[in-house]
């Protein structure tokens, strides 16, 4: 079994359960029993799932929407204990357990220096943000800031899914499109399409964008990204082609995609370096995520890559070779 590293693992923080509550109420009472209980557990039963399938590593997040769910006035404060909150949790299991920071995106200045600070002073290896906030995106100019102090920093920003700012007509009379099972992919994915053709990897090169789900689907347009933005580039200047900020600046992970089909087709389109496993604990089945990509027709060294070694080196932790 090859060592593994997860890093779209998440938690609960006090405060925030409120935002679960609405969710909740629409699957079955004993499943979110499980799934309140598991998300409150840090060295129990994470640690001997983690134990069983080989995972050497989980990188934890706050559950969504996070600080993106709190008004305002009240995100930065929010963010602030969550991160606190995962610090003294992770502490006593800092060899397996790290953190990505909660940050309250509504302000990219307040959102900058609290991923300073969960990087410098509580040791956390990047950050995680659900798309979008209050309707913003964050290829906004005034968000400039905040990716200036990612890329000086050098850690990896996760976009995560969360609620559209408002679904569109096709989705209006069809909920089930409007969440995890299609529009939750739509709405991320168009947010990251939106950082690439706004510059954001021009003006920030060394800036590590992240999305789960198979890449919300995007690796599998490249082609057709370039095709059609060379045909109708709408007035927007890029300093390379579209494809070409796939695994240059957005990486993706097969969270919650165990399909051994749509990972050859996404290591065909990003190339080995540019996939890494992780599995969306507890939403999804770890023992699944595990199996799937265990008997994935991976070479070796392709397995070591997506397992392992491209996690490692995007979060600032030893490749499989220095840890032998």
């Amino acid at each position: 079994m090859i060592p593994k590293i997860t890093f779209e693992e998440h938690f609960m923080a006090p405060g925030f359960e409120k935002h679960s509550a609405a969710f909740l109420k629409l699957i079955p009472e004993a499943h979110a029993r499980e799934l309140t209980r598991r998300l409150d557990d840090f060295g129990g039963e994470r640690i001997e799932l983690m134990d069983r399938y080989g995972i050497t590593r989980s990188v934890l997040s706050l559950t969504g929407p996070g600080p993106q769910g709190e008004l305002p006035e009240l995100a930065a404060e929010a963010a602030k204990g969550a991160n606190d909150f995962l610090a003294e949790k992770i502490a006593p299991l800092s060899s397996r357990l790290s953190g990505l920071a909660a940050l309250p995106m509504h302000d990219p200045e307040l959102a900058a220096a609290e991923l300073r600070r969960a990087v410098t002073e509580l040791g956390f290896l990047g950050c995680l943000a659900n798309s979008p906030v209050h309707g913003r995106y964050f290829d906004a100019p005034e968000y400039d800031a905040f990716w200036a102090e990612v890329e000086a920093l050098g850690v990896p920003f996760y976009l995560h899914p969360s609620n559209a700012r408002a679904a569109p007509p096709v989705f209006a009379d069809m909920p089930v499109l409007q969440g995890a099972t299609w529009g939750w992919g739509v709405d991320t994915g168009s947010h990251a399409l939106r950082l690439l053709f706004s510059g954001v990897f021009d003006r920030f090169p060394g800036v590590k964008l992240v999305l789960g789900h198979m890449g919300e689907a995007l690796p599998y347009l490249r082609w057709r990204f370039d095709s059609r933005f060379g045909a109708y580039p709408m007035g927007v200047e890029l300093k390379l082609k579209p494809s070409q900020y796939f695994t240059r600046n957005i990486l993706i992970t097969t969270t919650g995609v165990c399909s051994h089909a749509a990972l050859i087709g996404a290591l065909g389109e990003m190339g080995p370096e540019g996939v890494m496993f992780s599995i969306d604990y507890p939403y999804e089945d770890t023992a699944t995520a595990a199996e799937f990509i265990e008997s994935a027709p991976m070479d070796a060294a392709t397995r070591a890559m997506v397992c392992h070694d491209n996690a490692a080196r995007l979060l600032g932790l030893p490749l499989l070779a220095e840890a032998a």
